[in-house]
């Protein structure tokens, strides 16, 4: 939006903006903000940076956590969702040098920027081009405790079909049943004005909708899919599209969650990625000859998802909660494999995408609690190695599987590679799986190193809690 401090104070004086909001992004893929009147913005922000801690952003010890961040200008936007008039923009953080602040290689924005630029060195393409798929939930009500005498969770929203006979509230009788909200019209879908505005916003933040609609989950699951963009612009905008997410359903009372599976027997949501790259301006997944209209590197590609596909769930799926969507029947993609329209394989080549310049396919098994920086940085490295080794998907047993891989006979099944079912097993395959990651310097062994200490924590931490069911179980033993 800016290139100078100039443009930036002109705007502010003639548009009465009061404040700029800087947001950065932690290890695990939030936003964190600090905030100046717009008047303090100036050259010595811009060379210096602002400082901070970076041990509260998980990514330095205590012991030299100090850290700047350097506006992004061109990132600014007006945030709709304040009452003083704010232009809110990304920081890029540096680390404190003697002879200068250089680059933080762990920070996530610096990640995704060195993979591109690991790409553009390997002469394999220009560009990597992107699409994820946005899924989501919106509910009215949302409670949850842990404590030693309790634990539990509390989710509910009008249109599910559980409040079909509630008799102490205004009931409209219009309910939706369990997995059977794909595309369904008002006054079932009643949050189509919720995301009437949510698009609206995203356009006005310089995200492209495409389209949206109500998804499977009848418990109020939804779906935003955006046009296609290079790899750290989609990345911005995933920030961005959770941030304006949250915001737009807590300003009409509502609650927005990306969990994978925050309702037991309902559809996951999940963050398809559709890729494809380009060089010179040019597609090179294309080939009217290959399997399903794609070029031999597009192959090997994806025969470098494929092989990588365990230790990627670390980085694409790191939370326990991604392995409760990651099951069998619910449209979610549990074995190692690709295929044409097909949905039970990890990638799927869409049928729709037919011209040269569209040919693409999607990996299905990321969800939107990863840090989308890291996730799509991973993604491309493993494409990356897939084509420098020449890795062939089908000689290596993974595919294509043109029919439905949940219906095969229990021997069939015992045939196929599935994807890691916890997150303790993804970190496995992390710590043995990692050298892909590393090279030309796009993910420094510290920061994977980091990931899988707090990942294992985390983990940790929620595999010794008593779980509810355990109870209906054990507890008359």
């Amino acid at each position: 939006m800016f290139s100078n401090v100039k443009e930036v104070h002109d705007y502010c004086k003639h548009n009465s903006i009061k404040m700029i909001d800087f947001k950065m992004i932690d290890i695990n893929g939030r936003w964190r903000h600090v905030t100046i009147p717009y008047q303090r913005l100036n050259e010595d922000i811009m060379n210096y940076g602002i400082g901070f801690d970076g041990s509260n952003y998980g990514y330095a010890p205590v012991e030299k956590s100090d850290m700047v961040f350097i506006p992004e200008l061109s990132s600014a936007h007006i945030d709709p969702f304040v009452d003083i008039s704010t232009l809110t923009m990304i920081g890029n953080v540096r680390i404190i040098e003697q002879d200068g602040n250089k680059p933080f290689d762990q920070y996530p924005r610096n990640v995704a920027l060195r993979a591109e630029e690991y790409l553009r060195e390997t002469k394999i393409a220009d560009s990597m081009i992107i699409g994820p798929e946005f899924e989501f939930y919106v509910l009215d009500h949302a409670s949850y405790e842990c404590k030693p005498n309790t634990v539990s969770f509390n989710l509910d929203t009008s249109q599910a079909e559980w409040n079909s006979g509630d008799n102490l509230n205004i009931n409209s009788g219009y309910h939706v049943s369990p997995k059977s909200g794909y595309h369904i019209t008002p006054p079932h879908d009643i949050t189509y004005n919720l995301r009437n505005k949510m698009c609206l916003l995203l356009d006005d933040w310089g995200v492209e909708v495409k389209y949206h609609h109500h998804e499977v989950g009848g418990p109020g699951q939804l779906e935003i899919e955006v046009e296609l963009g290079t790899l750290t612009e989609m990345a911005d905008k995933t920030m961005a599209i959770k941030y304006i997410v949250k915001n737009t359903a807590a300003a009409e009372n509502k609650t927005a969650t990306f969990m994978p599976k925050p309702i037991f027997s309902e559809a996951g949501s999940g963050m398809h990625v559709h890729m494809l790259l380009q060089k010179q301006g040019k597609p090179i997944f294309y080939d009217e000859k290959g399997y399903s209209g794609l070029s031999r590197e597009a192959h090997w590609f994806i025969g470098g998802l494929l092989k990588h596909a365990a230790s990627l769930c670390a980085l694409t799926n790191p939370s326990t909660n991604s392995f409760k969507r990651l099951v069998p029947g619910f449209e979610a993609p549990v074995t190692i494999g690709y295929a044409t329209s097909n949905r039970s394989a990890v990638i799927r080549i869409p049928a729709y995408a037919k011209s040269p310049d569209a040919k693409r396919f999607e990996l299905r098994n990321p969800d939107a609690t990863c840090n989308p920086y890291y996730a799509y940085a991973a993604i491309l490295m493993a494409g990356i190695d897939g084509i420098i080794n020449k890795i062939d998907p089908h000689k290596n047993g993974w595919g294509p599987y043109d029919y439905n891989l949940y219906n095969l006979p229990a021997q069939e099944q015992k045939k196929l590679q599935s994807l890691p079912k916890s997150l303790d097993e993804a970190l496995d395959a992390l710590e043995e799986d990692y050298e892909y990651l590393t090279r030309g310097g796009v993910f420094p062994k510290v920061l994977l190193d980091t990931w899988i200490k707090n990942k294992r924590a985390e983990a940790e931490s929620i595999n010794i809690i008593p779980h509810p069911a355990e109870f209906s179980y054990y507890y008359d033993l």
